[in-house]
């Protein structure tokens, strides 16, 4: 495995340039790159998916303002905006950028990844529309979003293809995004009038299909690498076998929960505690480490604290017969480790890939730091007295701690790089 080929520009910044006239944002500095194109418009999918579901809890609870009935229920159109638009535009963003490398081919031209970015941006847009009332707008949302996955297997997939060896973490990567097209089919079948089970399957297959394995997936090849160049002394360790056995469980997790055995699911989710807390261990470093290094493996913390409380949810379940913890789990999951490690490696990329130092700002700080307090306080909404009330603050919690961030790399994706370089 080509480890140099990993991302040159995660490793290497290069002595800024100090133009007399620096040129300002300009719309066209997106389409440079893969990355600067998805992240911009997941940046803007993140926001505007939590307003709307701000929007629906505060109306849900209080009834502070009147939210239209959709065909959906909103719960479930929440699910599917968070699992297949907002967090693949960074997903996308980003595999898009470093498949060629890790393959050892040439990079990808605009051409190839614009119809993607706007596959995604219109799908989520027509989405929410139709939740605020506009006729066909959910089905026209969930068609374009079809669209943009399917142009962005397909580029990817080719990669694939041309590619002369075999690069596993590509091909884990591969194999969760058709977990993730999967379920996004299954939900699209539900908004053309199937039976409601299939929007379960899509919603089911969006966490543990998806998500969590690409999540793995990426930290399990880049994680140890980054620390390998920022800590001396430290010694990388990344087995395929250790992630072979994640897919394994988390493939077991999936059955045991398509086939509602939620009081199995134990079976399964302990090994991966297990697992999980084994690679935290072995990656985390021993010695001094920079402060971006360090909130890549404290937001790798909650994998292991939120298998716990799946583990928790679902012994309780088998001896009780009650399930606790409600969708607390769930929330440690993907605020906690996903929101986590959002900010931290999105962070990263765009520090790198505009020619600034490879450093958490003031700014980054801020929200990761929240997103923390977001993730505890959207956990414990499931087991406090006033429970939609909790929920509604922390959707509101999740835009403060956001918005500044996303100004902020939202900002430099508009601007050519300080460096000079192309990207």
């Amino acid at each position: 495995m080509d480890v140099k080929a990993d991302c040159a520009p995660y490793t290497h910044h290069h002595a800024m340039q100090s133009p007399t006239a620096r040129p300002g944002p300009a719309l066209g500095n997106l389409a440079r790159a893969p990355h600067r194109l998805m992240f911009f418009i997941g940046a803007s999918n993140l926001l505007l998916a939590m307003a709307w579901w701000a929007l629906w809890l505060l109306s849900a609870r209080w009834g502070l303002l009147t939210m239209p009935t959709t065909s959906v229920y909103a719960g479930w159109l929440h699910a599917v905006v968070m699992q297949y638009l907002v967090l693949p535009s960074f997903i996308f963003g980003f595999l898009l950028t470093v498949f060629p490398r890790w393959m050892g081919l040439p990079e990808l031209s605009r051409r190839h990844y614009l119809p993607v970015g706007i596959g995604l941006i219109g799908g989520q847009l027509m989405l929410l529309l139709g939740a605020a009332g506009l006729p066909f707008g959910i089905p026209i949302g969930m068609a374009l979003s079809l669209m943009g996955w399917s142009i962005g297997l397909w580029r990817l997939l080719r990669l694939l293809l041309a590619e002369r060896g075999r690069t596993w973490h590509a091909r884990s990567c591969m194999a969760a995004l058709l977990f993730g097209y999967a379920g996004l089919c299954a939900f699209t079948a539900f908004i053309a009038g199937a039976d409601p089970a299939w929007a379960l399957l899509g919603i089911k297959l969006g966490g543990f299909g998806l998500l969590l394995p690409i999540y793995v997936t990426v930290a399990h090849r880049m994680f140890p690498f980054f620390a390998g160049n920022a800590v001396a002394g430290y010694t990388p360790w990344r087995p395929l076998w250790w992630l072979a056995a994640f897919w394994g469980c988390i493939a077991l997790h999936l059955l045991l929960e398509l086939n509602q055995q939620s009081a199995w699911l134990w079976l399964a989710d302990l090994p991966l505690l297990l697992l999980s807390c084994l690679a935290l261990w072995r990656w985390w470093p021993r010695g001094a480490m920079p402060g971006l290094l360090r909130a890549l493996f404290i937001g790798l913390a909650w994998l292991p604290v939120s298998l716990a409380l799946y583990v928790a949810q679902s012994l309780t379940e088998l001896l009780g017969g009650q399930m606790i913890l409600g969708r607390g789990p769930a929330h440690a999951l993907f605020i906690g480790l996903f929101g986590s490690l959002l900010v931290a490696m999105v962070t990263r990329v765009t520090q790198g890939h505009s020619g600034r130092p490879l450093q958490m700002n003031a700014v980054a700080w801020f929200a990761f730091v929240a997103i923390q307090a977001v993730a505890i306080m959207r956990v414990m909404a499931e087991i406090a007295p006033d429970a939609g009330a909790w929920q509604a603050v922390s959707a509101i919690a999740w835009l403060l701690a956001l918005s500044p961030w996303v100004a902020r790399i939202g900002r430099i994706y508009l601007l050519p790089r300080q460096d000079g370089r192309e990207g």
